[in-house]
């Protein structure tokens, strides 16, 4: 500032250059016949003075980036660390700090003495660069975690927000997004810009997921682990990507969940990779398991299997001779074992049991061949005999295998989803009591309803019907309801989409079975709500109602030309 150290008084004399104004100015002979020319403008000095320190400290960063670039390395980084010795001093003043940030945001290796102070005072700690701060995470796991878990805890929250949105649609869903579309998410994005090019932080993160992975069995977990070296894939960040033995083999994986299927090509390489697994490395194992338990890659895993089994059927082929469909099995055994391995450590891909493959496969071709058979049979001219019925119950083995082997119960899901999407009612009824009781209520999970729910859309104008609507919601949603709240959260966004098609008795039913109770949560409390709220809207106002019994009345009996 112009005045300096000088007495209050002086302030109040003229700013036109007398001794004053040489005592803090610019000492540049040319500038001062032209300051008077401020004077007649009534800029102060210290404005003036304030943006020629401003254009100063502009072109001192520029010069401190320039420096950062130029001649040899350790010539460089000598000129930019006598620089910080000389300047750290000044860190806690405003004007200068952000000199001060850039010199140590330039340094590879800033002094562990200077990233000390900064790391203890919290103010500075905020202000510097994420470049100086991955040197003060990688040594300060604690610290790292608290900045990582604000941003993990909102990813999980916006899976689950997706999940139970009020939108519901077949065409747009939890797996519509693209994975290319899905890692330019804020949380990937910034958790990408935190790790840089440093494996230790990555490592870190990848600790930091497998421990909530264990700790929650939330599988969201795994997308991210899997988005996260994608998105480092993407920039090209070699120095992460070629020490992560899953790289590779996500990158395979990640083509085929963009196309939503595994096609022979490219299955071939997966199942290298799963090959080339060398004695001693079997721990890498487990990283391919949490990579392959990404619902995203079990969505994929399992509409390709249904494909398989579907072109089977026309090649008059069993399951057991097709390599594609066993590999298939492979993945999405090792992917549902993520848990178990991680958890137990032991590194060994889980052993498949011989009767999925050879008894519940080829029953649910069996399934495909009895929609075949009633089509055609329906298409036949009818002759004296009558209709063939669909078939209406189920092997009690196929229930069986629900509730019993995981990969069985995952496949019959993404089958009965499957035949939802086709319109098919026949075989959804007939399939659907299996649901009431599946292997660890998979059929209660958020992501299979939220798909049955969108698929279900499909079959709006069954939902007219007493029998339909008892069958799905007497006999499978509300069979869980009271126990589970995120499926009565689910059964209500499904009322809130559908509830028009709905036949008014079976409604006003439905609607007193899904009152919240004083345990329920918020969620379901506001869904109930704006579902009641759209139920009093369709009702005929009262006017309406006092009208219609006039209508109704009996007419005159007019005499027809037959009774006179």
């Amino acid at each position: 500032p112009s005045t300096g150290g000088r007495p209050a008084a002086v302030e109040a004399e003229p700013l036109c250059g007398g001794a004053g104004s040489t005592e803090n100015g610019v000492l540049l002979p040319s500038l001062q016949s032209a300051l008077p020319f401020l004077d007649l403008h009534g800029t102060p000095r210290l404005e003036f003075h304030q943006s020629v320190f401003d254009e100063l400290r502009e072109k001192l960063l520029e010069r401190v980036s320039a420096i950062a670039l130029e001649g040899k390395v350790e010539e460089r980084y000598k000129k930019l660390e006598d620089l910080l010795e000389k300047s750290f001093s000044l860190v806690k003043m405003p004007s200068i700090q952000p000199v001060v940030m850039c010199v140590m945001k330039h340094l590879p290796k800033v002094p562990e003495k200077k990233l000390k102070l900064v790391m203890a005072d919290k103010d500075l700690y905020k202000a510097c660069a994420v470049e100086v701060k991955r040197q003060i995470w990688q040594d300060n796991q604690a610290l790292f975690g608290d900045e990582v878990s604000p941003l993990l805890k909102q990813y999980i929250l916006e899976k689950e927000n997706t999940l139970f949105s009020n939108d519901i649609s077949v065409l747009h869903n939890f797996f519509s997004p693209s994975p290319k579309t899905r890692r330019q998410g804020e949380v990937v994005q910034k958790l990408t810009q935190m790790i840089g090019k440093n494996v230790k932080l990555y490592d870190m993160v990848l600790q930091f997921l497998r421990t909530l992975f264990l700790r929650t069995r939330n599988v969201h977990y795994c997308t991210l682990r899997a988005e996260l070296l994608m998105s480092l894939h993407d920039l090209e960040i070699s120095e992460i990507c070629t020490v992560d033995p899953c790289h590779k083999f996500t990158w395979c994986l990640d083509a085929c969940i963009r196309e939503k299927f595994v096609d022979n090509k490219r299955a071939r390489e997966l199942q290298g990779f799963l090959d080339g697994v060398k004695k001693g490395q079997e721990q890498v194992l487990g990283d391919l398991s949490m990579i392959l338990c990404d619902p995203f890659a079990i969505n994929t895993l399992a509409l390709s299997t249904i494909r398989h089994l579907q072109d089977l059927v026309g090649q008059d082929t069993l399951p057991r001779e097709s390599p594609d469909l066993l590999l298939l099995l492979r993945m999405l055994s090792l992917g549902q074992g993520a848990w178990d391995m991680i958890d137990s450590q032991v590194f060994k891909e889980p052993k498949m049991e011989a009767e999925l493959i050879t008894k519940f496969l080829p029953m649910l071709m069996s399934f495909v061949v009895d929609d075949h058979t009633y089509n055609v049979d329906q298409k036949l001219p009818s002759e004296e005999k009558g209709p063939i019925p669909y078939p209406s119950t189920i092997p009690e083995a196929f229930t069986k295998f629900l509730q019993e082997n995981r990969i069985a119960c995952e496949i019959g899901l993404y089958y009965i989803l499957h035949i939802t999407k086709q319109r098919n009612k026949n075989a959804f009824l007939r399939l659907l009591p299996a649901l009431v009781e599946t292997f660890s209520d998979l059929a209660f999970s958020d992501i299979f309803l939220h798909l049955l729910t969108g698929n279900l859309t499909l079959l709006g104008d069954e939902f007219a019907l007493e029998e339909f609507c008892t069958s799905l919601f007497d006999g499978f949603f509300l069979t869980a309801c009271s126990r589970k709240e995120n499926v009565h959260r689910h059964v209500l966004r499904l009322l809130l989409h559908l509830h028009h098609k709905v036949a008014p008795a079976k409604l006003e039913s439905l609607q007193k079975a899904l009152e919240p109770t004083k345990q329920s949560g918020e969620a379901v409390k506001e869904l109930y709500n704006q579902l009641t709220e759209k139920l009093e809207l369709r009702k005929p106002s009262p006017a309406e109602v006092t009208e219609t019994p006039s209508m109704e009345l009996p007419l005159p009996t007019v005499p027809t030309p037959a009774s006179r």
